[in-house]
């Protein structure tokens, strides 16, 4: 429960409306509403009356909301105190994300952070979702990009959700013509990245009824859309994965969605670090802008 959610808070009961608030931290409104029910439950009371038109402060949330602010205030001056220490000339921000985030996401991220603060070195990791958690966890990097939930001991930030398509080859229609159902799975096999056999993806082939044994494992996202490509399998990818991937190849919904949902994860040490909070503030700036 770090000072952000404490920021959406604020902003809330400032703005009374989740998308005006929105508009003010440069976030999503879900992502708004992500944050003020996770410190509804961890405080165990109700923060807001939500109404259709606006939102009202609870009277527990009245007695909170001065606590709240003086935190808040509390933070701004220390971090402007470390800011005048530092000069905002200089830093490193350690960064651990998934292939496809590497991919689709950062280089824009990086470039135009980078513009605004060219002394800051930016290490990149790429590693799987449990690798980032635990270099989190660790101490190894400041944010990461990981599968929700995550670990009880660390904080996240919602940012999207990102359904999980079927890969097929180009000359494959499925049976109702629009999305991939129990009847076009029989006898299928699938090729995946081992490290996307995650929880999420586990998931949708558990309900689906696919076997272990007719799941194969390819080195990258690239690879197994050449070996769905070749006749080879089927596959499963987010769409995030899809979007710098070729291929002749079609990538079909599922008739129920299945979903991996996306968070932003800070190293707890590292969260008031003034060129982490800015790193924080351009990744949702471009997730909401493009």
């Amino acid at each position: 429960m770090k000072t952000f959610t404490y920021q959406i808070f604020a902003t809330v009961a400032d703005r009374g409306s989740f998308r005006k608030a929105a508009d003010d931290l440069n976030i999503t409104p879900s992502a708004v509403s992500h944050a003020i029910s996770h410190l509804e439950a961890q405080l165990g009371i109700p923060l807001l009356i939500r109404n259709r038109s606006e939102m009202q402060v609870t009277r527990n949330g009245q007695i909170l909301l001065p606590m709240v602010e003086r935190l808040l205030n509390e933070e701004r001056q220390l971090l402007s105190a470390a800011a005048k220490i530092q000069g905002l000339q200089g830093g490193q921000i350690r960064i651990g994300a998934i292939s496809s985030v590497c991919i689709a996401w950062l280089p824009t991220i990086i470039r135009r952070f980078s513009k605004k603060y060219p002394q800051v070195e930016i290490t990149l990791i790429q590693g799987s979702f449990a690798e980032i958690e635990q270099a989190l966890s660790l101490g190894k990097i400041d944010l990461g990009f990981s599968a929700l939930p995550t670990i009880s001991r660390l904080d996240a930030l919602p940012l999207i959700d990102d359904e999980i398509k079927c890969i097929t080859p180009a000359d494959f229609t499925p049976k109702n013509g629009v999305s991939i159902s129990q009847d076009d799975l029989e006898d299928r096999h699938f090729i995946l990245q081992r490290s996307d056999y995650d929880s999420d993806t586990k998931a949708a082939l558990d309900e689906l009824q696919v076997k272990p044994q007719a799941i194969n494992y390819s080195i990258d996202d690239q690879s197994i859309l050449a070996m769905v490509e070749a006749g080879l399998g089927w596959g499963i990818l987010p769409d995030l994965a899809l979007t710098k991937l070729s291929g002749e190849v079609e990538a079909y919904p599922f008739e129920h969605p299945y979903y991996r949902h996306l968070g932003l994860v800070i190293n707890p040490s590292s969260a008031k670090d003034p060129f982490v909070k800015a790193m924080q503030k351009e990744i949702l700036s471009y997730l909401k802008k493009g």
